[in-house]
């Protein structure tokens, strides 16, 4: 069996990650097939949420470096959009082979680059293992419609074809399955892509493209690039790129959808979120306090789809001491230890912020019954930790609830009815994420009837579609026409191409085979 042999020494690592062994490590590109060193002079230190050491320095590429990307992908697209849709079929099914077998390695890199639990950053892998899956039914998503005789002789038919060249930008808390939202969809539908992964976590979606060279896909169908602002710049101007896909903050999101629109480009781009979740005072108090602590603080709270939000409804505010209880044992420590709940947060600035954002509640009027900022973790004192916070009393005007905290820390809003909790939601200005907990099938109905949020849960925290369906944030968490993976994702990086045909009949030269000697007529 050729499955690479990820990660046999710290050395191999290095090398095949482009962490030199000398000094500080750096990370190299990956264009047309290589990895390759970067000429740049301007360098992004990467450091270890757990101990702030630096753990490889990520190039700001060369205008030149990122247009050999694009000339890569161009020449690439010319030959394999021509390829059969089951060859491309074939790439995803040993690449799908090749992530499954060697998870632990990614979620390895993961935990060290980005902090997040082991188990939490194999599941990091696994949503996005289950894309490339999906991606193993192209067969059938990229089918195209026809409707024979619609007029007199004339048939008229579709195409569902690739645009060209696409492009990925990623953010830096799901270093794995963003990339595998991009890429896989985008290359199965017959594209070429330019990923440009956050500079804060980039080693996953290099050794993706270990994996990708291992699985047979040709050189140039996927390109990685690095950088900050001047990389996002150029992605959205670049006249070859057809298509841009995003996740990450508001700013970023508008900025692209903006800049990268005016060019012309398709844009899809998720943002930020306001995640509520309703208690009802009939729910499942157990499991509904279990669930919502793990939605909350999993993650360190770092997920576009955590439960950042609490409503308790009527007599369920009383369940709050009973959660600050469930949310005081969960263990602060470094990522990679066994029995780590939370981990770090990505960096010193995030951690302050989210500090800032915990006072500021304090200062306007509410109570912080569960203060986690002060948190020490032997032997990690360096590390950017923050632990469970639990803010009460919260109203809807105070920046603790208005801005998203991004962090290990829960607001509590109280209500007295479920309509005052779906106006509260509807009035927000995110509809990423919601979630009730009851067990009422009538009060479930009214809520998912009534809220306008594009992916509800019913006793279910994190209610992330899988690929099969798309990842369906609505509002503004969401800017553009098509979502993120399943049959809206096909749709993304596909145009069609529709033939209407005239064939007449009484053209047709022969009706039956002529036998008779021919003769001048």
């Amino acid at each position: 069996m050729a499955l690479l042999r990820l990660v046999a020494t710290e050395c191999r690592n290095a090398l095949q990650r482009g962490y030199s062994t000398a000094s500080v490590p750096t990370t190299k590109m990956f264009i047309d097939g290589k990895f390759v060193d970067s000429k740049t002079n301007d360098w992004i230190d990467l450091h270890d949420p757990a101990t702030n050491e630096v753990v490889t320095r990520v190039p700001k590429c060369t205008q030149d470096e990122m247009q050999a990307a694009v000339e890569s992908s161009k020449k690439a697209y010319k030959t394999w959009r021509q390829s059969s849709i089951l060859s491309r079929q074939q790439v995803m099914f040993k690449l799908q082979h090749i992530i499954r077998n060697n998870m632990s390695e990614l979620a390895k890199n993961i935990t060290k680059e980005q902090g997040k639990t082991l188990i939490d950053a194999e599941g990091d892998v696994l949503r996005g293992l289950q894309v490339v899956e999906h991606c193993c039914s192209i067969t059938s998503l990229q089918m195209g419609e026809t409707v024979p005789n619609i007029a007199k002789d004339m048939d008229t038919y579709s195409y569902t074809l690739p645009l060209g060249v696409t492009a990925g930008i990623a953010p830096f808390n799901f270093p794995a399955m963003i990339p595998l939202w991009m890429f896989p969809v985008a290359i199965t539908c017959g594209n070429t892509s330019i990923i440009k992964p956050s500079e804060r976590v980039p080693g996953a979606t290099m050794l993706l493209m270990e994996m990708l060279n291992e699985a047979g896909c040709p050189p140039g169908v996927v390109n990685v690039i690095h950088g900050a602002h001047d990389a996002v710049n150029f992605i959205c101007d670049n006249p070859d790129i057809r298509a841009v896909s995003f996740v990450g903050s508001d700013q970023a999101g508008k900025y692209i959808y903006d800049r990268a629109g005016r060019n012309g480009k398709r844009v899809q781009a998720n943002m930020g979120a306001k995640n509520h979740g309703v208690i009802m005072a009939d729910a499942n108090k157990e499991n509904t306090l279990n669930q919502l602590a793990g939605a909350a603080f999993g993650a360190a709270g770092q997920r576009c789809m955590a439960l950042s939000t609490a409503v308790f409804v009527g007599e369920a505010r009383n369940w709050i001491p009973d959660l600050v209880e469930r949310a005081r044992k969960l263990k602060v420590n470094a990522g990679h230890l066994p029995g780590t709940d939370i981990g770090p947060v990505i960096s010193p600035q995030s951690k302050q912020r989210i500090h800032e954002l915990v006072e500021s509640g304090a200062k306007e009027g509410a109570k912080i019954v569960l203060d986690g900022r002060n948190i020490t973790v032997e032997k990690f004192e360096k590390g950017n930790f923050v632990g469970p916070t639990i803010i009460s009393d919260v109203k809807p005007n105070m920046k603790c609830y208005t801005e998203e905290i991004f962090g290990p820390v829960l607001v509590c809003l109280s209500v007295e009815t479920i309509d005052e909790a779906i106006e509260l939601i509807n009035n927000n200005p995110y509809g990423n994420g919601t979630a009730i907990f009851t067990t009422n099938g009538a009060t479930a109905r009214k809520f998912v009837n009534e809220i306008d949020v594009g992916q509800v849960g019913v006793n279910v925290p994190i209610p992330v579609p899988l690929p099969m369906f798309s990842f369906t944030g609505s509002r503004g968490s969401f800017l553009g026409d098509c979502h993120f993976y399943g049959k809206q994702g096909i749709k993304f990086y596909t145009q069609t191409k529709t033939v209407t045909q005239l064939w007449r009949e009484g053209d047709v030269s022969h009706t039956k085979a002529a036998v008779a000697m021919p003769t001048m007529k």
